[in-house]
């Protein structure tokens, strides 16, 4: 779904990503890459492969649009344990496949307990809010910044009622100042939100996005 925010056109895409035409920016949130790795760290046993169905998804939409950089809205490693030598050979692996690819990550809270990622990944950490054009990109919503918030942190999804029964669906948040994109990563929940007077609700299905008239 094309939208128009602060001046410029942007793509919300069913993939729980936004594309920026202009910049040729692939916009993420909260990937939480080793975030299985770090539940069974602690012993929970949740299932394996998450690190490869995100790098998957990013392959996916790379083959889709034209991009020349990703910028990830903060949680890009969910803890220390996402250090694991097998999460990170494979996120090398993908990085060695993409050298072209100019990767940014605005630090958000887990990031500031897992520490930056390895500098062999040849990523850009920056801190918030990092500014680019008509856009401030966030990884908490509630930033103060003199333009437009793109942000992430609260995983947002949406409840859609049909009789008695009802279904939560990942969703984009937007208001005349900021838009918190859902969570990108597999593994990551969702949390449900009641938008505000102003705020517009996009949901996507995983294969379309569209908006909720409220």
């Amino acid at each position: 779904m094309k939208i128009q925010v602060a001046g410029e056109e942007l793509l919300l895409l069913a993939q729980k990503a936004v594309y920026w035409p202009r910049a040729q920016m692939l916009i993420v949130a909260d990937i939480h890459f080793g975030k299985a790795a770090s539940f069974r760290a602690l012993g929970v046993p949740v299932p394996a492969g998450t690190t490869s169905a995100n790098l998957l998804a990013l392959d996916a939409l790379l083959a889709l649009h034209p991009v020349r950089q990703i910028l990830f809205l903060g949680d890009f490693l969910h803890a220390k344990a996402a250090h694991a030598p097998s999460t990170l050979a494979a996120m090398q692996g993908w990085r060695q496949r993409h050298p072209q690819l100019q990767l940014t990550v605005v630090r958000g809270n887990h990031d500031a307990h897992a520490g930056d990622p390895p500098p062999q990944l040849d990523i850009a950490m920056v801190d918030e809010p990092y500014l680019m054009g008509p856009f401030a990109f966030c990884h908490h919503p509630d930033v103060m910044a003199a333009a437009y918030v793109l942000a992430g942190h609260v995983h947002p999804v949406y409840r859609l009622r049909a009789g008695w029964e009802s279904l939560l669906l990942p969703c984009f948040l937007a208001s005349p100042q900021r838009m918190v994109l859902p969570s990108f990563g597999a593994f990551t929940g969702g949390h449900p939100v009641l938008p505000q007077s102003g705020e517009r609700v996009f949901v996507s299905s995983g294969e379309a996005v569209w908006e909720i008239p409220l």
